[in-house]
């Protein structure tokens, strides 16, 4: 299956898991289009400022790909900075949230796999 971008369900969420500022999520495939049991394939951006808050990932891995920008990710522990390249895997009951500290957008593949 081919999805061209124009074809892509976008989503805005404000203050998506308590963050500040508002995400806007691009699915490239919506979670029904799996036969595995996946439920988030998207882009997110978020904006200067903005935030996705500390939640916890039960039952399922989530993976970031940093596309664009630069943020900081709080793994429940520590402080980490990420940018541009960097690859964050978070799962098996772990928590994260992540903050653009960047001029420019935060632009993040990311994927959700349920266990």
């Amino acid at each position: 299956m081919i999805r061209k971008e124009k074809d892509m369900e976008v989503e805005k969420r404000e203050k998506m898991r308590g963050g500040e500022g508002t995400v806007e999520i691009i699915h490239f495939f919506k979670k029904e289009e799996f036969k595995s049991n996946v439920r988030l394939c998207a882009k997110l951006i978020i904006p200067p400022g903005g935030s996705i808050g500390l939640h916890q990932h039960l039952d399922e891995d989530e993976v970031f790909i940093i596309i664009k920008g630069k943020g900081v990710l709080f793994d429940g522990k520590e402080e980490r900075f990420v940018e541009e390249k960097d690859a964050i895997l978070t799962g098996n009951g772990e928590s994260h949230s992540i903050k653009n500290i960047g001029n420019d957008n935060l632009e993040i593949i990311a994927f959700i796999a349920k266990y």
